[in-house]
């Protein structure tokens, strides 16, 4: 198979050429961000809103948060794949230490009534 090779150089200069083109587009944006960026920071500065050393923190902040994001791939939305699992609590657990004596007295009373059942159901 000759023309094969042919193939998979090709492929792989188109791979080359995209990846190249990729990181020329977002070189571009990254600097039209900086320019709104710098435009914005220039406009607070004349309004008085902010000092020239907080435009110039604004910009390189502004900068760095949109290098972090290039370099970070899109994350995946945070839906669970499965169900929430709930928990179940089983009765016979000690009671919280805020409840009144009387929980606890009608807990006995319903246990020794359940129990009753039990005995009379078996009958």
């Amino acid at each position: 198979m000759p023309g094969f090779g042919d193939m998979v150089q090709k492929a792989f200069y188109l791979g080359v050429g995209i990846a190249s083109y990729a990181g020329e587009k977002a070189t571009g944006k990254l600097a039209e961000v900086r320019d709104q960026a710098q435009k914005l920071a220039d406009e607070m500065v004349e309004r008085g809103e902010m000092s020239t050393e907080e435009a110039r923190r604004f910009v390189e902040d502004m900068m760095k948060q949109g290098q972090q994001q290039i370099k970070q791939p899109p994350s995946e939305p945070t839906t669970p794949r499965e169900p929430r699992r709930i928990e179940i609590l089983e009765d016979d657990e000690e009671p919280a230490p805020e409840k009144p004596p009387e929980v606890n007295n009608l807990r006995d009373q319903v246990q020794s009534l359940q129990d009753e059942l039990r005995r009379l159901q078996n009958e």
